[in-house]
């Protein structure tokens, strides 16, 4: 048979000739697009075109064109042979169901064995090579914006300019000559040795498969951080307490008491990121087992600071020094509580804060030389503990930002909460802790709202509500639509208007 048909209208009910069975009808799932498409690639059977859309139970009518070869010039193979055929693909595209539905669309693409094999010369692949190569200077090249590193110099900017003029004015502050660099030595020293330290441990931590584990909850794009080695507390909380005790020397009773309640806290989430990798799931601890450790710790710290005696201007304990008019303010056996509360509230927060590339290790920087700041006055070697943990997190930083290459985990969120508490309790600057840490307050109390609120719902009307796509805050901006370093970006750029605002109320406040 010779004759080509050129077009041929066709509908539910039109029966194509020349075709077979499986091929003749088209179906209402198949939504092939207007590219063309062959059936049976092998037996050289094309159709043009095609457009199946179904309305109802009617089909448009599209134009379907074909052409017919004799025997002699093509071979085409029996319907049973389509699907087994060894070197082909197929791609099958199931009809609607019922009792009009139509049957079944093969779609059958060449192998690997048909396509036509060329053959490249040596000379022409020396000589392609050379011209690439010499094209290489004149290519346009890319320029893609680092957002995560322009973050952090934006941060290491603010952070040292900070340092080197409060430097230059501390002895107004402490009204003692200080040393120079008093505040600046320490910061810089933790942050160049936790960075190199870093290039060594990262790699070390990829070695041994110690990865983060993906919450099933979270967003589509953080599967993709799957690979990413976690437990980076392990090398930079470390660093920012040796650094202070060399700095400091080992017999401030202060520094002593905060590295161990850092260490201590970092004990704990050591535990917690071993079980979550035991279990190979994002569970670790119990939330209940956690709360009751750090409970332990924070507790056993507060009788410790009621026992002991440490430097204070004021000549007593217990007391929480507030601005004017309320002045200092003696809370007592409060004093305890309010203690452990600080440890608890601070290592959860951070914890919870630590979802974004360079998030928790920026605000908590900060946050440190803040506390610096508000510490001075009172005991100045703390304040060299908070300006060498504040490096140890800058050090951090340019192996976790954005597009981060480890994550703190556990181990180092709940070391800086721990850190930043001690600092807190050793000189009763609670206020200004809780401002300068305002990021972490806010994603803390996102997360209690919408727990709180999912409950109540549950309880109340049967059925659950959120006020957030999900919590954390920063979680809710990402699935909102916000990039996630201008997420980092703008927590960092509030984050830094508190610290100044917290560092003020402090020095106000002594």
């Amino acid at each position: 048979m010779r004759a080509q048909l050129s077009s041929v209208t066709c509908d539910r009910a039109s029966v194509v000739g020349g075709l077979p069975p499986a091929a003749r009808s088209s179906s209402a799932r198949s939504r092939c697009p207007p590219a063309r498409r062959s059936v049976g690639a092998r037996s050289g059977l094309k159709i043009d075109g095609m457009i199946f859309q179904r309305l109802g139970f009617r089909l448009r009518r599209r134009l379907v064109s074909y052409r017919a070869f004799d025997e002699d010039s093509v071979d085409i193979p029996p319907l049973n042979d389509w699907d087994g055929s060894e070197g082909t693909s197929g791609y099958m595209m199931s009809s609607s169901d019922g009792e009009d539905s139509d049957s079944e669309l093969i779609l059958t693409a060449s192998s690997d064995v048909d396509l036509p094999k060329y053959k490249v010369s040596t000379n022409d692949a020396l000589t392609i090579t050379a011209h690439r190569f010499a094209l290489i200077g004149r290519r346009r090249k890319k320029r893609r914006i680092k957002y995560g590193m322009l973050n952090n110099m934006g941060l290491i900017t603010f952070l040292t300019t900070f340092l080197l003029l409060l430097d230059w004015c501390a002895w107004r502050i402490v009204r003692l000559p200080l040393p120079q660099f008093y505040l600046t030595r320490p910061f810089f020293m933790s942050a160049v040795i936790a960075s190199c330290v870093g290039y060594i441990f990262v790699p070390l931590l990829d070695g041994f498969n110690i990865y983060q584990i993906i919450r099933k909850e979270g967003t589509v794009r953080h599967y993709l951080k799957k690979r990413t080695p976690t437990m980076g507390g392990l090398f930079f909380v470390p660093v920012g307490v040796a650094v202070a005790q060399a700095i400091a020397g080992f017999s401030s009773t202060e520094v002593n008491a905060a590295t161990v309640a850092t260490l201590a806290f970092a004990a704990i989430g050591f535990i917690d990121d071993n079980f979550s990798l035991l279990e190979n799931r994002n569970r670790g601890l119990s939330a209940w087992a956690k709360l009751l450790l750090e409970v332990v710790v924070a507790t056993s710290f507060a009788l410790w600071l009621d026992c002991t005696r440490i430097s204070s201007p004021y000549g007593m304990k217990k007391l929480v020094p507030l601005p004017a008019p309320l002045g200092i303010v003696c809370l007592g056996k409060s004093y305890s509580l309010l203690t452990s509360f600080c440890f608890v509230s601070m290592g959860n927060g951070i914890d919870l804060t630590d979802g974004l590339d360079g998030l928790a290790g920026g605000v908590s920087a900060l946050a440190f030389i803040a506390m610096s700041v508000v510490v001075l006055p009172i005991c100045a070697d703390l304040a060299i503990f908070g300006a060498s943990m504040a490096g140890a997190c800058v050090g951090f930083l340019l192996h976790n930002r954005y597009k981060a290459s480890v994550f703190m985990g556990d181990t180092g969120s709940l070391a800086l909460g721990g850190a930043l508490a001690a600092m807190a309790a050793c000189t009763g600057m609670f206020l200004p802790l809780f401002i300068s840490s305002g990021v972490f307050v806010v994603e803390a109390f996102s997360v209690v709202l919408q727990v709180s609120h999912f409950k109540a719902t549950k309880c109340l009307r049967g059925y659950e509500n959120c006020i957030f796509q999900m919590a954390p805050l920063h979680h809710h901006l990402e699935l909102y639509g916000f990039k996630k370093p201008i997420i980092v970006a703008g927590a960092y750029l509030l984050s830094s208007v508190l610290s100044l605002f917290a560092g003020y109320v402090g020095l106000i406040s002594a």
